[in-house]
């Protein structure tokens, strides 16, 4: 279990705090994505840093704090400001402008939420699948900003937006998927921060809406009251339009291809291996939730671990294994699995494949002042 760091204050504050006690995993974040970039898209560091300095006019029109907390960020960290940036551009830069014919990376994360009437309680978890050497690069922040909802994440080292929940009940997964568009708004994981600052999902789906996304992907965003009732959406999105997915009566399952019609009239789905990994492991979470409704189980915490845990299917798992026959650059797996319980406001982290790792209760979810 990685420990837990409060951070508290100004943007800046809250970046400085990140980069000195997380510089070690920051520094991780780097030596990772300068192979990456180059990896997927021929990128050297220099050019991935010009990539993401595109960003920041739109970032700052968005909201100043973001770039007030990545130069806190680099200052405590020791770099610069646009190391930083370029690992919170990181989706844009290696997924979101995906040429043809180049080898795409192979895909990860499957997401899965269920709410009234699938079961009593809201709740939503996924495994992330990426690279296995990100596992060193893990913080699990508990970010205080006077004003702003008190937010609980898991993220990599450097990177201010990502996985996790905050005090109002709001909480988000995240998959991420590849296209052949971009453009240069608010990076995903900049978005990601936005819903997490949100205490209402109306709140949390403005920072979505009318093109403010510089790249394609979907997010499963949970809500419950202090009274436990809650419900969630999944809403994919691209800079050029968004759809709200079917819930299924209280069931959304996401993994890593386009599902909406109306989002693929704006990009193509670059996900060449959708069909022997994204789409079966859609199907077989889809089976899982419906064998444990149609069998009168209950849903809670135990049961995700359950469904997250599973291999049918290896190397293409829900529970993802390195395909060791892939390019390394290519290689993914499930690097951390998280449980949200958000009508019971309780959470659950497992560092590293489930089937082979246990999970930790986060600790109560703070509750709104």
């Amino acid at each position: 279990m990685v420990e837990k760091i409060i951070l508290r204050g100004s943007p800046e504050e809250i970046g400085r705090q990140h980069g000195k006690l997380g510089k070690n995993e920051v520094l991780k974040s780097l030596e990772t994505y300068e192979r990456l970039f180059y990896g997927y898209q021929q990128y050297s560091w220099k050019e991935a840093r010009e990539e993401a300095l595109k960003h920041v006019k739109a970032i700052w029109n968005h909201d100043p704090d973001l770039i007030e907390e990545m130069q806190g960020v680099a200052k405590g960290a020791g770099i610069d400001f646009e190391d930083v940036l370029a690992l919170n551009a990181r989706s844009e830069i290696a997924l979101g402008n995906y040429k043809a014919g180049r080898h795409p990376p192979v895909d990860g994360c499957t997401a899965i939420a269920t709410f009234p009437p699938a079961g009593c309680d809201t709740i939503i978890g996924q495994n992330w699948d990426w690279k296995g050497c990100q596992k060193d690069s893990l913080l699990l922040l508990e970010i205080h900003h006077p004003g702003k909802p008190v937010i609980t994440m898991v993220t990599e080292g450097g990177i201010i937006g990502k996985i996790g929940y905050n005090s109002a009940g709001l909480g988000v997964c995240f998959n991420a998927l590849i296209t052949n568009r971009k453009t240069d708004q608010l990076p995903v994981h900049l978005v990601l921060r936005e819903i997490l600052n949100s205490r209402t999902l109306p709140e949390a789906i403005a920072n979505i809406k009318d093109g403010k996304i510089a790249a394609t992907a979907s997010f499963i965003i949970g809500k419950a009251d202090q009274d436990g009732k809650g419900m969630a959406v999944n809403v994919e999105a691209s800079p050029f339009g968004l759809d709200f997915l079917e819930d299924g009566n209280g069931i959304l399952v996401h993994t890593n291809h386009i599902i909406s019609d109306s989002v693929k009239k704006g990009v193509e789905d670059r996900n060449e291996f959708k069909w022997e990994d994204s789409v079966l492991r859609m199907k077989r979470a889809q089976q899982l939730i419906n064998v444990q409704l149609r069998s009168g189980g209950k849903i809670d915490e135990g049961t995700y671990m359950a469904w997250l845990s599973d291999t049918l299917n290896a190397p293409n798992a829900i529970n993802h294994f390195e395909n060791q026959s892939a390019p390394e650059h290519r290689r993914m797996e499930t690097v951390f699995s998280i449980i949200m319980n958000l009508s019971q406001r309780k959470a659950f982290l497992c560092i590293g494949k489930p089937s082979e790792n246990r999970y930790t209760e986060m600790g109560e979810i703070v509750r709104q002042q």
